[in-house]
């Protein structure tokens, strides 16, 4: 097993603060984010110091019905090898639903949602993830996602869903403890339990974040500190096996660069005191060997066996889904996204009020992500923007990633009958035809007040 050390995401806000943070043996970055024809001088002088970076990335969809897209699949191995990584990492989660395998409209949900732990979805899975393992050129791991919402009619635990993935597949993972504690909190699942029944020797390595609590519902932000559940989980995980690299997650609300190494000392500090627990014989920890290696199965490290895992138990391979158990997942699936981004009803066997937080969640994702992408929204909107925003989204689906997002969030002010006026409006119009194009959608009323506003100008 390649031994990464102590990490932290890399992120442009910090990229300076990274660079001069003691102790920082590797960092991983959002791949959606790098170009690699163009990677950022920061990354470039990190990798120069031989410090190790690896691509994660987020938009994949190894859990969708549908086969991993090969245009995707060639970007993130692209990056991979452009920044010289041992591995890449994705998500176990759906991100899209609906188009031609469900005969209905294609969906984005625009973040990350839980796949249902069932026999069909794990068939999927494998294949899904069989297929990303060939196409990289490098091992891929994966890691366990936070949700709001369970599936009804879920057949294994996380821990046995995540076991059969790792043994079927040769899979690594990417064990994220706060996602633990997430679930522990929002679908009440016990997270020693889902250590218990961890393939301890296929970790990689573990991620590390924080969040907040509100109204008994726990928010995976990234943009908090790190709260002591989330270490007690790390430092139990460390007194089973020695952990190959543990990272640190922050994506937004940066602290000073001070606060940060504080972060990175205390999940230290944590892993320590794990390891001052573990036993010196006997742990279970594994063969040693490199991230991807295919073991085939063999003992079960802290996991339930075949005889014990129920719905979980061992079947006779090919595990390969047929087309039916895709159709199956697809249509669970866009039933879900439908009722989270478009609102159409709810899902029999979901519980509303929690998809109603979801729902809620995904929206002001979407607002997060488009502020960033068109950072004059916010400054033209002020405080009205977020609101304005989070009541668009909901029941608009996104149609063409978040830079539309913007555009067709600007064009349904405009025209819609909101009470954006005076200065406002016409700065919102101005930056709308700026970026909507030379020829704008001839059947929305902007567009026609676009022409009409460049033959104007050209007078």
């Amino acid at each position: 097993m390649r031994r990464l050390g102590t990490g932290i995401g890399w992120r442009p806000e910090i990229a300076d603060a990274v660079e001069r943070m003691p102790g920082v043996d590797w960092v991983e970055a959002v791949a959606e984010n790098v170009c690699p024809g163009h990677l950022p001088d920061s990354l470039l002088r990190l990798r120069e110091r031989g410090v190790t970076v690896i691509p994660h990335g987020v938009s994949l969809g190894l859990g969708d019905a549908e086969r991993p897209d090969a245009g995707r699949l060639a970007a993130l191995a692209e990056r991979a090898e452009a920044l010289g990584s041992p591995l890449v990492t994705e998500h176990i989660a759906f991100v899209r639903a609906g188009g031609p395998l469900t005969a209905s409209p294609r969906l984005e949900a625009g973040h990350l949602l839980p796949v249902p732990r069932t026999r069909d979805a794990l068939r999927v899975l494998c294949e899904n993830v069989r297929i990303a393992q060939e196409a990289l050129p490098v091992p891929l791991a994966v890691e366990n996602i936070a949700a709001l919402v369970a599936w009804p009619g879920e057949e294994m635990t996380e821990g046995q869903f995540l076991y059969e993935l790792a043994d079927r597949t040769g899979v690594r993972l990417l064990i994220d403890v706060a996602n633990l504690h997430t679930n522990h909190v929002n679908r009440g699942e016990d997270p020693v339990k889902a250590l218990a029944e961890l393939p301890l020797e296929a970790i990689a390595y573990v991620h590390v974040a924080g969040g907040f609590e509100r109204d008994g519902v726990w928010h995976d932000s990234h943009a908090h500190p790190v709260p002591r559940p989330v270490l007690d989980i790390l430092t139990d995980l460390a007194s089973r096996a020695p952990l190959p690299g543990v990272l640190l997650e922050r994506d937004d609300n940066f602290p000073e660069p001070a606060e940060l190494e504080r972060e990175l000392r205390v999940i230290r500090e944590a892993v320590e005191a794990g390891g001052t627990r573990r036993p010196t014989a006997g742990t279970g920890t594994g063969t040693g060997s490199e991230p991807g290696t295919r073991t085939g199965g063999g003992t079960r490290t802290g996991a339930a066996t075949a005889d014990d895992a129920g719905p979980a138990a061992r079947e006779t391979e090919p595990f390969a889904p047929d087309e039916a158990a895709r159709q199956r997942l697809g249509l669970a699936q866009a039933a879900l996204l439908s009722a989270l981004v478009a609102g159409t009803p709810v899902p029999e066997g979901f519980d509303r009020v929690r998809l109603g937080v979801q729902s809620r969640a995904l929206a002001a994702k979407r607002a997060d992500v488009v502020a960033k992408v068109a950072p004059e929204l916010p400054l033209i909107l002020k405080s009205g923007y977020r609101p304005a925003f989070v009541a668009y989204a909901q029941g608009r689906p996104m149609r063409g990633g978040y830079r539309q997002d913007a555009l067709d969030f600007a064009e349904e002010l405009l025209t819609g009958g909101h009470s954006t006026e005076g200065r406002t409006r016409r700065d919102l119009r101005r930056w709308w035809l700026d970026r909507s194009g030379p020829a704008p959608r001839p059947t929305s009323r902007l567009g026609q007040v676009g022409r009409a506003g460049r033959s104007l100008i050209r007078r």
